[in-house]
């Protein structure tokens, strides 16, 4: 009697697709969310806009909170293979210069912070009125901290000295580099080591 092969499993082809439907949610999410509010956005609006049930929205990130985590979560990777988190860990652990890791944060911040302010802001307004969206807040300021207590660089004294030091000029017009120092440290879970400006757009909920 013959027996009838069996069909092969094409897991590369099916996480692939996975992977596609992911990120077809989440941009649709985004942008329902941005422009419509959390409140107003339903899961079935995303679903339709993304061309997925809701039963796979819900499977896959549980709800509109776990959207936003994902949102956030894909906007703080950056631009590139290499998330901008990781980058700012290798800079710190392997640049000898302080002024260039100050450097290299203005330059991360640069990419970063157009990505994930406006899903920041959304969540703080979120929060306000939704008990979910406030535990959400509280668990990304806690993961961001949690950051900042992992060692860094040999030189962080040094660093934090000369962090006061640097003047705008001495990066030849790089105006925007200073002024986005505090940004930059907070955006990548490093602000609290340097005293960061409390008084930023996104205070308190940075991841």
């Amino acid at each position: 009697m013959a027996v009838n092969p069996r069909r092969r499993y094409d897991s590369p082809r099916r996480a692939a697709q996975a992977r596609q439907t992911r990120a077809a949610v989440i941009d649709a999410a985004q942008q329902l969310f941005l422009r419509n509010g959390f409140a107003a956005t339903t899961i079935a609006a995303i679903a339709a806009r993304a061309q997925v049930s809701a039963e796979t929205i819900y499977k896959t990130f549980g709800g509109k909170p776990g959207l936003v985590r994902a949102i956030c979560e894909h906007a703080l990777t950056g631009e590139g293979p290499v998330p901008a988190e990781t980058r700012s860990d290798d800079l710190q652990m392997t640049e000898p210069d302080p002024r260039n890791i100050i450097r290299g944060w203005g330059t991360l911040t640069a990419e970063v912070a157009p990505r994930v302010s406006p899903i920041l802001l959304l969540l703080r307004a979120a929060a306000a009125t939704d008990p979910e969206m406030a535990g959400l807040r509280a668990e990304l300021d806690a993961s961001r901290l949690r950051r900042t207590e992992v060692p860094i660089h040999p030189a962080e004294p040094e660093l934090r000295r000369k962090s006061r030091l640097v003047d705008a000029t001495d990066f030849r017009g790089q105006r925007a580099v200073e002024g986005n120092e505090h940004a930059g440290a907070r955006l990548l879970g490093r602000g609290e080591r340097f005293g960061e400006c409390r008084q930023c757009a996104c205070a308190g909920g940075t991841p």
